[in-house]
């Protein structure tokens, strides 16, 4: 059995980057930015009202409190070049600076004079005041968004205020997800017969994956026996899949045959079971075409650990990403567990009354058990040499998946 380090290494030799492919910024929003965005223009484009006012000009001194100065003319938001020679111009938010002009007095620090096209000013205007300076947010030449980056609607809108109309991004990895059992039901208003369940690994994935940074292009159920299997298998790849994602019949069963099923079509088998929990049994192999498949087992949890530490790995390869970094948290309470395997935890992450964060190992860790993911926000890691955890020791905490870590709860019972 292989150590976990071992067989996620064999994983990211496998794993091969995804091309680049240009993405309009209406559309990008989740997607990882293959090359930097530098930016080809200043913002703000020009000088500009910081609030509604007066521009005023004064060289490099004060304009005084107590001044008072004629109105010449009045600059509204869109209005464009104005020139000015002296006295003081009416301005609003975000209306482009009179030439001549280079600070701003709000209007209720002034007052009309008995002659209403006069002002008195009640403070005194130093220069700049209340001035967006052009490339004062953004300068020319400047990279403004890294590659790497999972665009958010933050950078969308920066990327729409540059006029950036597309980005260059990672190609999302193609994934199949192939469910096997007899006993499964896909259909919710489907009721069960006797010793049937219902299929939940099949939505977990489909909704997770994409989530995770890749396309869902083919989902299917399939009985126990290896022809139904194949054929699924020829669907999968039909569909263009880069990724087969199967769960279930990867044991030692009678009908595990998930293993000789892959013999049969010329698959290459990279590694079978690995010494974590859950998800010992998980398969890796190459398939003929170099499409990667990864046979999780069928358990529910098994299938979220398979897809969070050996899938999204592969995935972060492909899109071009660093590998993941956990965070280090305490520990809430003691732990002990078993020891040679390494353990995946369903876990809550909390912010005591003090402000300290840690980490609640929930209880239900059976591979099984859905409703503690259904709690959970976190992962948290026990080495395989580890057997016992005082409260307060460090562990490594992931998020629910490689593109998201959660926010804590606000406290600990």
């Amino acid at each position: 059995m292989l150590a976990y380090e071992e067989a996620l290494r064999i994983v990211l030799d496998a794993s091969v980057r995804m091309p680049a492919q240009e993405c309009a910024i209406s559309t990008c929003l989740g997607r990882v930015l293959a090359e930097p965005v530098i930016s080809a223009v200043e913002l703000p484009p020009f000088d500009n009202s910081a609030m509604d006012g007066f521009a005023l000009s004064g060289g490099s001194s004060a304009v005084p409190a107590g001044s008072e100065l004629n109105i010449e003319g009045e600059q509204a938001a869109g209005d464009g070049v104005s020139h000015a020679r002296d006295g003081a111009w009416e301005i609003m938010t975000g209306a482009r600076m009179p030439d001549g002009l280079d600070r701003v007095i709000p209007i209720e620090q002034t007052e009309r004079t008995d002659n209403a096209q006069r002002i008195k000013l009640l403070a005194d205007v130093e220069p700049g005041q209340n001035v967006r300076t052009a490339g004062s947010d953004v300068g020319r030449g400047e990279t403004v968004i890294a590659a790497g980056t999972v665009l958010a609607s933050q950078h969308l809108m920066l990327l729409a205020a540059l006029g950036v109309p597309k980005v260059s991004v990672a190609a999302r990895p193609r994934v199949a997800v192939l469910c096997t059992g007899r006993e499964l039901v896909d259909d919710a208003a489907t009721p069960l017969a006797a010793g049937q369940i219902r299929n939940s690994n099949g939505p977990f994935l489909a909704a997770r994956l994409p989530l995770s940074g890749a396309d869902v292009v083919h989902v299917d159920t399939v009985g126990d026996d290896a022809p139904a299997f194949e054929s699924a298998l020829r669907r999968a790849l039909e569909a263009g899949a880069q990724i087969v994602v199967t769960t279930g019949a990867v044991s030692m069963g009678r009908y595990d045959f998930v293993p000789q099923a892959l013999e049969n079509i010329g698959a290459s088998t990279l590694f079978h079971k690995v010494a974590i929990r859950p998800g010992k049994p998980l398969l890796f192999a190459r398939l003929p075409n170099n499409a990667l498949l990864f046979g999780l087992p069928g358990n529910p949890i098994a299938v979220a650990v398979g897809l969070r530490f050996f899938i999204e790995p592969a995935l972060r390869v492909m899109l071009g990403l660093p590998p993941e970094a956990p965070r280090r948290v305490p520990l809430v309470a003691a732990y002990n567990k078993k020891p040679r395997l390494r353990f995946h935890l369903k876990t809550k992450l909390y912010i005591d009354a003090e402000g300290r964060l840690g980490a609640e190992i929930l209880g239900g860790q059976e591979s099984y058990r859905i409703r503690p993911l259904a709690d959970a926000n976190a992962w948290a890691i026990v080495p395989a040499e580890i057997e016992a955890l005082p409260k307060g020791a460090l562990v490594d905490v992931y998020g629910p998946s490689h593109l998201e870590f959660p926010l804590p709860y606000e406290s600990v019972a």
